[in-house]
């Protein structure tokens, strides 16, 4: 989606996903050492970037909304922690490779053909022995009606995630259904793919 659409979305006053960190991420943080550096990819407003803070951790998040970024460092002020905000759009610009200990992305939902290159870009950025934690809606969501984009192509696939993460050690994967109350945006029952790998 463009950055006119997150643009838009992000417009509203309110944290349209809420302020509080996803629960997969809350729950697998702990696996992440103690004062990492953590890059947050597709952040939007920057909730998940703000809980990592927050723990003690270096934190550089990534978005091309100007107006996500603009609520990620109000809401960093609120919670007096610093979080470095980048803009760029994650599906025409790579990341600096091994520059993380730990890399996360919740919902960072792009078309078919750029999401192998932002996965890409998502793992090259660790360090070797750095954590890549991610949740994504998968196809099935579009079933529920619960949040996530409208569009099948804008959803990720179990199997071709597996063929991206396969090269790392895999900690944690998931498929099936988790309850989500995020925000407006995000409501009851979802279908999602989560990972946790080690490179």
């Amino acid at each position: 989606m463009s950055k006119e659409h997150w643009d838009n979305s992000f417009s509203d006053k309110d944290y349209v996903y809420g302020k509080s960190e996803n629960a997969f991420i809350h729950d697998k943080s702990s696996i992440i050492p103690d004062h990492s550096k953590v890059g947050c990819f597709a952040e939007g407003e920057g909730r998940n970037a703000v809980y990592l803070a927050k723990l003690g951790h270096d934190v550089t998040t990534y978005d091309q909304s100007t107006f996500g970024l603009e609520k990620t460092e109000t809401l960093a002020s609120e919670s007096n922690v610093d979080v470095k905000t980048v803009q760029v759009d994650l599906t025409q610009e790579k990341v600096n490779n091994h520059q993380f200990d730990a890399a996360i992305m919740v919902f960072g939902h792009v078309p078919k053909k750029d999401q192998p290159f932002l996965m890409e870009s998502m793992i090259d950025s660790v360090k070797p022995g750095g954590y890549v934690i991610f949740e994504v809606y998968s196809k099935d969501q579009l079933k529920y009606q619960t949040g996530g984009p409208p569009s099948l192509d804008m959803l990720y696939d179990p199997a071709e995630i597996l063929s991206w993460i396969k090269n790392n050690k895999c900690i944690h994967f998931y498929y099936g259904e988790a309850m989500r109350n995020e925000g407006k945006r995000h409501s009851g029952l979802g279908h999602v793919i989560q990972v946790v790998i080690k490179k």
